[in-house]
């Protein structure tokens, strides 16, 4: 089947959904809507639409789940960056995000459109990366890489800024790598946080990575892409919390798998938390009903609440 063949054979296939969703919905009269049990107008056809022309097979309508403490699910990017992840995981981790009250999920930039709709009108964000894992790409590739994101629907960009410059000292060329995503991010009233990979620096490389980007004015400074040779660790996450202070957020991701480690990132300054094993972490918070003891987030920087 060629190009055009297929494209005509989404679009008829897609009409007939649509067709039939908006006849089920006008034969009703106003009665309750086929998908979610109410009078929604036709709301839920035109999503389900919306799904299917970007490829979906499955729609699933969720409730969020109320058991959940949301003071804990909202620290938390639910992430899933892995190279071989298909739509459908993305959809998972997108009703993952809607039942538990994620603040974000975290994909790669090619899944932000997909993504997007499967998040539309609910309050769970979308973030993605730039320049990621390596931090290696032009700066001006970095923030095109952002701003494309962010028209396709991102709301928060995870940057991964240079660090061969970093680590060679040329501190001007770090500067401008971040400037000029944040700006771009900012432009379009996006959050940005820089990712400084601190298990590649010594203490002086990530304080001047984290002086750096609160002087761009960076929303957040991240500890680890979850890529390199080691993750988030106390340490590190209290080092970056004295540098940059109670205006700028602190994300501590990579290696954070279990409800313990979570609040020791907590204890120690962040105020988001990056994690693929995010929903593991509700359970065991949960089962051990310990959520009263979280400690209020110190240095909240930009929430993303700022924005929109």
């Amino acid at each position: 089947m060629n190009k055009d063949s297929l494209e005509h054979l989404v679009r008829v296939v897609s009409e007939e959904v649509h067709r039939s969703l908006s006849h089920g919905a006008q034969a009703g009269g106003g009665a309750s809507c086929p998908w979610c049990a109410q009078a929604c107008g036709g709301h839920c056809s035109t999503e389900v639409h919306r799904m299917v022309e970007v490829g979906a097979n499955r729609v699933s309508a969720l409730a969020p789940d109320a058991s959940i403490d949301r003071s804990i699910a909202s620290l938390i990017d639910h992430t899933l960056l892995k190279a071989d992840a298909v739509y459908e995981d993305i959809r998972k981790i997108c009703d993952e995000a809607k039942r538990y009250g994620f603040a974000s999920v975290c994909i790669n930039p090619s899944m932000v459109s997909l993504a997007s709709r499967f998040l539309a009108n609910s309050p769970v964000r979308v973030c993605t990366v730039a320049g990621f894992p390596l931090g290696a790409t032009l700066a001006e590739v970095k923030a095109f890489e952002a701003e494309a994101s962010i028209v396709n629907g991102a709301h928060e960009i995870d940057m991964v800024l240079n660090i061969g410059a970093l680590k060679s000292k040329d501190l001007a060329a770090v500067g401008r790598d971040i400037q000029l995503v944040v700006q771009t991010c900012h432009a379009r009233e996006a959050i940005c946080k820089v990712i400084v990979e601190t298990t590649y620096l010594t203490d002086e490389e990530k304080i001047s990575a984290c002086s750096l980007a609160k002087a761009s004015g960076a929303d957040f400074v991240k500890t680890s892409t979850g890529f390199g040779p080691g993750g988030a660790s106390a340490k590190d996450v209290a080092l970056m919390r004295s540098v940059v202070g109670d205006d700028v957020g602190v994300k501590a991701s990579g290696g954070i798998r279990d409800w313990k480690m979570l609040q020791e990132m907590v204890q120690s300054g962040a105020t988001r938390i990056g994690a693929s094993a995010s929903v593991k972490i509700l359970q065991e918070a949960k089962s051990q009903q310990t959520a009263s003891s979280l400690p209020v987030p110190v240095g909240e920087g930009r929430t993303g609440n700022d924005y929109y």
